[in-house]
């Protein structure tokens, strides 16, 4: 898919045809009616319980850290941790 075309992440709740409720579902889309499209090729016959838009997840250097607080943690205090 060319740069130029941005896609949304849309994030659906279904129920299949067969009564089976399929949840966290994210479909990328151009539009809430292009995702559909693509849910219901996937799930011909389903019911949408919930729809909604997944926001993008902010670059690590964007979030905010309180001030003096390092929140870096180390692989080997980690695995200590597993290791009690």
């Amino acid at each position: 898919m060319p740069p130029a075309l941005k896609t949304t992440k849309f994030a659906f709740r279904i129920r299949t045809r067969h009564g089976l409720l399929v949840e966290h579902l994210m479909i990328h889309g151009r539009d809430e009616t292009d995702a559909e499209r693509k849910l219901r090729q996937m799930y011909p016959h389903c019911e949408i319980l919930e729809r909604g838009v997944v926001q993008p997840a902010t670059p690590k250097a964007a979030r905010a850290t309180p001030a003096g607080q390092d929140c870096a943690i180390r692989f080997e205090e980690v695995a200590s941790l597993i290791g009690k």
